[in-house]
């Protein structure tokens, strides 16, 4: 049972927002609101309602500050309370009442009255500050997790126009460039934290890592683009010469792991023999990527990048009982990084270059073979596929080097570049086993996330990147993929609490005697 005191006080604080809202209901009742449409009666409520929200909240601090008062004065009369101790150990024994500080919230501005315990030559405590968990910035919790769903959605510009249409002018551009930075300063504490889900011996464990260039500001760029900016000099005046291009990007890496169960096919699943197919047998399906995990950065490299794949995929596979695909596009630099890093784990994995890039190569030689009809080509890239996707690397090699011999080819750049990317990679090239263990042998959930994380987000028209703000929206960006934001803004906020309040005093801000 509330003492009459706060009774009293309760009554007080609460008489502006009781007044707002017998007026909106007032206005609702009269008999010229009777005749507005349902969208003016909508704006109106909304508009109304939400400065009746900012009153009500606005009246429970004044209320939490009065209460903090009284709870102050009444240890000082009795004697049971001296000041409150900080972290540095120094007693605050003088109290002022009366400190303020203004709070963005979804509803609007409303104003903390909280009492300040001082020191000489120390900062002040506010243990209201700590109950309330308030942020060293201005703007609330509730206000930022906004700011981050909608600038992952869509540009700055954007999100300032839904956030002040849904909560008034109550945040700026930069502030929301700001909330965001902070926002994803502990994405990957919170995956280190975080238990992955468990899965059978026989599900597939597949890694791929993969890069896609950001439009930077040049003071973002790496050295060495940098620096070839600096020595370029545009062709034109007024326009682009061919090749030139209006920005340069700094190359944002990218990383996914996922589970598979096997799906055993054959070749003639994968790619239709020459002639196409015959008869109505469909083909049999591929792995399908379950439990999706993305990660990304635009400051470190893919060196970095790969240690954190392995070390996510050791955390789901522990006993490394599970059999280890890793999909690459064939980059020679990624190759050696991924064996490297495989070395230093000690685990046996399977590499697999992606098939679609060797389709890409197989018919660049095919438009260095004359003639270079469409339905011939086609037929001619299909055989040496379904070669390949039988295991016979070495015979496709073969062949190829035969025709390009006896064709006297004269543009030999295709063909002679196929050839040497089947020789250099044919240890990677055992789609007959991959595809016999159920494997898959695409890059394409890389890919997708290289276009989903980046592309869509980053590409927009006349965008230019820092380095902070492109690195929190990447990795916001892949949270929200991975289905973890609600997640990790509990955990953000757990760890905000403790930075701001638990470490900066002792016995949670205790009064003592």
């Amino acid at each position: 049972m509330q003492a009459p005191y706060d009774t009293e006080l309760t009554a007080d604080v609460f008489a502006e927002a009781k007044n707002t809202f017998n007026c909106l209901v007032g206005h609702l009742t009269d008999a010229a609101t009777g005749t507005l449409t349902h969208d003016r009666l909508e704006e109106t409520i909304v508009e109304r309602g939400r400065e009746l929200q900012r009153l009500l909240l606005q009246a429970h601090l004044d209320l939490r500050a009065l209460r903090e008062r009284r709870q102050v004065h009444g240890a000082r009369r009795d004697g049971t309370a001296a000041g409150v101790i900080g972290a540095d150990g120094v007693p605050r024994r003088r109290v002022e009442i009366g400190h303020r500080r203004l709070l963005a919230t979804l509803v609007g501005t409303v104003t903390v009255a909280r009492c300040a315990w001082r020191a000489l030559g120390v900062r002040n405590v506010y243990p209201a500050d700590a109950a309330l968990s308030l942020p060293v910035v201005r703007h609330s919790a509730g206000l930022a997790k906004l700011a981050v769903i909608e600038t992952v959605r869509g540009s700055f510009d954007a999100a300032l126009a839904a956030l002040t249409a849904r909560c008034g002018q109550v945040i700026g551009k930069r502030q929301i460039e700001q909330v965001v930075a902070r926002a994803a300063a502990d994405v990957d504490a919170f995956y280190a934290a975080r238990l992955p889900v468990p899965c059978t011996a026989s599900t597939v464990l597949v890694l791929s890592v993969d890069g896609k260039g950001i439009a930077m500001r040049p003071e973002a760029l790496r050295p060495a683009t940098a620096k070839a900016a600096a020595r370029a000099r545009a062709t034109f005046r007024t326009r682009l010469a061919s090749g030139e291009k209006p920005a340069r990007k700094r190359m944002a890496t990218l990383g996914v792991v996922y589970d598979a169960e096997p799906a055993p096919r054959r070749p003639h699943d994968v790619i239709a023999v020459p002639g196409g197919r015959a008869g109505r047998r469909r083909p049999r399906p591929r792995p399908r990527a379950l439990r999706k995990w993305l990660c990304g950065s635009v400051i470190t490299g893919p060196g970095a990048m790969i240690v954190k794949v392995f070390d996510h995929a050791e955390a789901r596979d522990p006993g490394r009982v599970r059999p280890w695909v890793v999909l690459v596009d064939g980059a020679r630099h990624q190759l050696d990084l991924i064996t490297c890093e495989a070395a230093r784990h000690g685990i046996r994995v399977h590499i697999v270059i992606d098939f679609v890039h060797v389709l890409e190569k197989l018919w660049a030689a095919a438009w260095s073979l004359p003639p270079p009809a469409a339905p011939a080509a086609e037929d001619w890239v299909a055989g040496h596929a379904v070669a390949l996707l039988a295991g016979h690397t070495g015979q496709v090699i073969t062949t190829l080097t035969a025709q390009a011999a006896t064709a006297g080819v004269q543009r030999r750049d295709g063909i002679d570049a196929c050839i040497r990317y089947l020789s250099n990679n044919a240890g990677h090239l055992r789609y007959d086993q991959a595809l016999e263990a159920g494997w898959p042998i695409e890059t394409g959930v890389v890919e997708g996330a290289c276009r989903h994380l980046i592309a869509d987000r980053f590409d927009l028209a006349g965008a230019r990147w820092g380095l902070a703000g492109a690195e929190a929206v990447l990795k916001l960006r892949a949270l929200t993929a991975n289905g973890h934001l609600e997640e990790c803004w509990t955990f953000h906020l757990a760890r905000q609490h403790e930075r701001v309040h638990q470490t900066g005093y002792q016995d949670g801000y205790a009064l003592t005697a």
